[in-house]
Parts: structure tokens; sequence; C-alpha cells
């Protein structure tokens, strides 16, 4: 009923304060990402590592959304909300170049003060190769001034993971608030849908792992149930930590002892991976913006679904591997979409629903992140022959 609304504004507080976060931390992780890979290393096994990466991203948002389709998730759950703002239908999308053009920002400042986060990404990772090449600069002066630009970049970049992990401290009351929100307004229905989007995702997760990931191994030869007994310690230990910077230290153990890969491969290719390869994310971010929209019944578009693919991607480079950093990337794709959590309060419902099963989404999120990131190591490291053979062949 009505009395339940005296809660809300703890349920505010928290989607306040994870819109607050979104661009310091997308800018700051991309420009340490784009500007710790020296301009040497960027060459072969960077060139394939991005391929790799940016493959397997495409393919996630695309499964994401087909399963999300099949499912029909949020579909037949309208949100009865009495002073509900209608959701503006987008008859026209612009044009393709028009979207391509908007990535490029006229006015760096103007894109991070309105938060179009298609702008700042581009930014920060020019930003980032230029400082990257600057540190490697044949200039002794400008070589130390460039370090400590990055070591400033460095530090920024750790004060807010801080801060992401005071937000999330509070989370449990900011989640409890919103949650309680919705049963009190909706009633129990949409224990019902928020149960179909768990499932839903958990098989796009499934698919893309058989589908794109052994897929992958197979094509170069390397044996599937190998890598997944060599590599299980890395991903259980991202299921429950759910972080891939977290896991990091393990994947990196298991990539050198079980897995025989030179060290030359894997500190450059986990780093990056925890930082650019995220398709769990992508996939959730696919399914939840479109069980979102469907709530709120926006007709989605040929060109709704393009932004969601474009951005998903990119937004997934942007995503700090700290627990739950996708649920800050979901507010950044709804807005892409024209689904804004100030103007539509049906719109924060929905996202409430996703935040109450966000933390058993996010298990499965990590564990699909890290097994990417794992699989394209052992690829890269076996294309350039930097791989053990004796150890797999155990």
């Amino acid at each position: 009923g009505p009395e339940i609304v005296v809660i809300k504004p703890l349920g505010d507080v928290f989607l306040r304060l994870l819109k607050m976060i979104v661009v310091p931390v997308v800018m700051f992780t991309l420009i340490v990402g784009a500007s710790s890979i020296s301009p040497s290393k960027m060459g072969k096994i960077g060139i394939k590592v991005i391929v790799y990466y940016l493959f397997t991203s495409l393919f996630a948002v695309v499964i994401g959304l087909i399963v999300s389709s099949l499912f029909g998730v949020g579909r037949n759950l309208g949100i009865d909300n009495p002073n509900h703002n209608p959701v503006v239908t987008v008859t026209e999308g612009p044009s393709f170049s028009d979207t391509f053009l908007n990535i490029i920002p006229t006015n760096p400042f103007e894109a991070l003060s309105s938060g179009n986060i298609l702008q700042i990404i581009f930014f920060a990772i020019l930003f980032g190769i230029g400082l990257s090449v600057v540190r490697h600069s044949e200039d002794k002066k400008i070589r130390e001034s460039a370090n400590i630009v990055f070591n400033i970049f460095e530090l920024c970049s750790e004060i807010f993971f801080k801060i992401v992990y005071w937000i999330l401290e509070y989370a449990p009351i900011g989640v409890f608030a919103l949650i309680a929100v919705v049963f009190g307004t909706q009633g129990v229905k949409v224990l019902n849908s928020m149960l179909s989007v768990t499932v839903a995702i958990y098989i796009a997760f499934l698919a893309h792992t058989i589908l794109v990931y052994f897929g992958l191994l197979s094509l170069f030869k390397i044996n599937v149930s190998a890598f997944i007994k060599k590599s299980k310690e890395a991903i259980i230990t991202a299921f429950v930590t759910r972080s891939s910077s977290g896991t990091l230290p393990v994947s990196m153990d298991v990539s050198e002892k079980e897995m025989g890969i030179s060290k030359s491969i894997y500190s450059f290719t986990l780093p990056v991976g925890a930082t650019i390869n995220m398709d769990g994310t992508i996939i959730y971010l696919g399914v939840c913006a479109l069980f979102i929209a469907n709530m709120v019944g926006l007709d989605l578009t040929y060109f709704h679904y393009f932004t969601i693919i474009v951005v998903s991607v990119l937004a997934s480079i942007g995503t700090a591997g700290v627990p739950s950093a996708g649920l800050i990337m979901l507010v950044m794709v709804l807005n892409s979409i024209g689904l804004d959590m100030n103007t539509d309060v049906s719109v924060s419902l929905a996202y409430a629903m996703i935040l109450g099963i966000d933390a058993i989404l996010d298990m499965g999120r990590t564990c699909l992140n890290v097994t990417g990131d794992l699989t394209g190591t052992v690829i890269v490291a076996a294309s350039e022959d930097e791989i053990n053979k004796d150890i797999w062949a155990q």
C-alpha cells in the first residue's frame, strides 16, 4: 500500500549514488586500461586479443537479445503505476551515420557534464592511447611527466573503486528498500518475472560458453575438458567473489602453473581482459534492458537494438571489475535508449526488480567473464606458440 513509500528515499539514495559514480569510473578505468598497454605490445598480441574480445562481446549481446526475445522477458507484466508518465516511443531513429558521428564528442567536457557515455568512452580511450605513447617517449623528461599523469589517473581509479565498495556496503539497505516498494506497489506477481529473467540470463550464459568459448577452443585444437579442469579454480573464485579483478591473481596463477602459458602473454591478456572483456555483463545488459523496456511498454525498434548492442559492448569495456559494476552500466544502457529513472517512476521500479536478483546474476556473470579471459589467453598463447604443450598432454 501507500505506507510503503516511507522507505522509498532509502532506495533513491542508492540509485543516486550509482548514477554519481558512472562517469568517473568509466573514464578513469578506461584511461588507465588503455595507457597501461605499451605501444610495442599493442602490436601482434594486442590486436589478437582485442579482436578476440570484440568478437566474443558481439556474440554475447546477440545471444542475450535472442534468448530474451524467445523468453519474452517482462512482456506480460505492465507496471501498475498511478502517476505513470507514458514512455515516448521513438518511431524514427537517427540515421546510422548520425549515430556513428555522435560517438565523437565536439566538446569532451560537455560530454562529461551531460553524461554522454559513448562520447566519454571514445575520449577516454583516445586519451589513454595518447598517454601510453607519451609514456614510452625517447625524451626522459616527457617520460617522467607522463608517468606522473598515469599514476594520478591510476590513483583516481583506485579511489573510485573504494567509493564503489562503500556504495555496495550500503547496497543491501538500498536494495531492500527498492524491492519493498516494488512488492508493496505491485504485489507478488513480480516474483515470476524475476525468475524468468534469471533463467533467461543463465541459459544465455550457458549457450555462450558452449557455442563461443568451447567452439573456439576446439577450433584451435585445445582439449575442452582439460581446459575446464585446469581453469576450475579461477572459475569457482569468480563465482564466489563476483569480481573479475579480485579473481585476477588466481587466473594468472592458473595460467602459469596449470596451463603452462608464458608470462609475456598472460600478464597482458588477463588484466586487459579483466578491464574490457565482459561477455557476462554484456549478456546481462542486453537481457535486462529488454526486460525493463518490455515492462514499461517501450516498443523497441531496430535502432534501439543497435544502440543496445553498441552501448553494451562499449560499456563493458568501461565496466570496472568490481562486484555489481554491471548495475552501474545498466543505468547507462537504459539512458541510451531513452529510459530515464529520474523522469519515469516505472523505469526505476523495473530497475529495482533487477537489483533484487543482481547478486545471483552477478555470480554467473563474473564466472563467464573470467572463463572468457582464460579462453582468450589460451588461444592467443597457442597461436603465438607460447604454451607448454607437455602440460596439456598429461
